[in-house]
């Protein structure tokens, strides 16, 4: 097992994994997040946490993520490219992992003009493949990104991605799709499929 989740089982399975989202609020209520969390327990394997969706300040994926795991609901949190270097990246990481946090979800991250902030610099130090490969070496090779070892515990994530079957071009979705997978992502997760 990678990271010993409940998502990570039931995967492991073969048995059809159901997850929820848990959008963050816009303040620092944690009742909101309460709220969410039990209208979701017992209904799904795992529940994604967004991470500022739609490039709109929200309470982080981390601290949601725990507000939800108290109330008995796993969370997948969600980690984007946009508003964070490697540095900044590898540094939540260790803090969500030392935190009991399991399960991650890796986004490049909707661009910041589109949201409530449309003046601030994205940050895209790197793109959601290259960010599974970071991850992936530092639980799997106990290293940073920059070849510096990890002395002591590493963090133990299972890793997932992001597809969209319907953006364009749809020739590159397969390539693009296929470099995740080699750069570490034991799940994928696609935008949601009526047909």
């Amino acid at each position: 097992m990678k990271s010993g989740s409940n998502l990570e089982r039931v995967l492991a399975s073969g048995a059809f994994a159901v997850t929820g989202e848990l959008g963050p609020p816009k303040n620092s209520d944690p009742d909101i997040v309460r709220q969410k969390a039990r209208i979701l327990k017992g209904n799904v394997d795992a529940v994604n946490i967004t991470d500022c969706q739609t490039a709109i300040v929200r309470m982080s994926s981390i601290g949601a993520g725990l507000i939800a795991q108290s109330e008995g609901v796993e969370p997948v949190i969600q980690m984007t490219c946009r508003d964070r270097n490697r540095i900044g990246m590898q540094s939540d990481l260790l803090a969500a992992s030392a935190m009991g946090l399991k399960n991650l979800l890796c986004l490049t991250g909707d661009h910041q003009k589109f949201g409530n902030h449309p003046g601030s610099k994205g940050v895209f130090d790197m793109d959601s493949i290259q960010m599974l490969g970071m991850v992936r070496d530092m639980r799997d090779g106990k290293k940073f990104q920059c070849g510096e070892e990890i002395k002591g515990p590493e963090p133990r994530f299972l890793l997932g991605a992001a597809a969209n079957p319907f953006a364009h071009p749809f020739e590159f979705r397969a390539v693009r799709l296929g470099k995740k997978v080699a750069n570490g992502a034991d799940f994928i997760q696609t935008q949601i499929i009526y047909n």
